[in-house]
């Protein structure tokens, strides 16, 4: 039986830890592929779900791939907002890519920039982003 968003939530919560972390970062990786082989196989909101899971962590170690998910298409670019790539707060996001040679970090990078300028960060705080999201995730 394939995992769906409640299933998800209901076995790892909002902040997973441990081994646990590693089954979302998995789950993830299987839906990006999924997302990748054909648009809509993914679960994009699943996805989104393990993204923010992935923020509550906070690890920078996680940027490229919640990067990577939401780049998947049309639907993952508009259910994952790019604040869920700031974990650990913009200004240690923006140092953590900006020294990386990667395509995928500099895209990463001035998507961020973009959304600056946008004022898309403006109120941002990783506290209240957090707080946002376990009111949409929990009922």
């Amino acid at each position: 039986m394939a995992m769906d968003e409640d299933e998800c939530l209901h076995r790892y919560g909002l902040h997973p830890v441990g081994a646990r972390l590693g089954e979302v970062r998995g789950l993830l990786r299987v839906h990006i592929r999924l997302e990748r082989q054909a648009q809509g196989d993914g679960d994009t909101e699943l996805m989104k779900l393990c993204c923010v899971q992935l923020f509550n962590v906070g690890s920078l170690d996680d940027v490229l791939l919640i990067w990577m998910a939401k780049c998947d298409g049309m639907d993952a670019d508009c259910a994952i907002d790019i604040q869920l790539l700031c974990g650990s707060g913009l200004v240690g996001t923006r140092a953590y890519l900006f020294p990386q040679c990667l395509p995928e970090a500099e895209a990463a990078l001035q998507g961020l920039r973009d959304c600056e300028k946008a004022g898309g960060f403006e109120a941002f705080s990783v506290e209240g982003h957090s707080a946002r999201y376990a009111a949409y995730c929990t009922p």
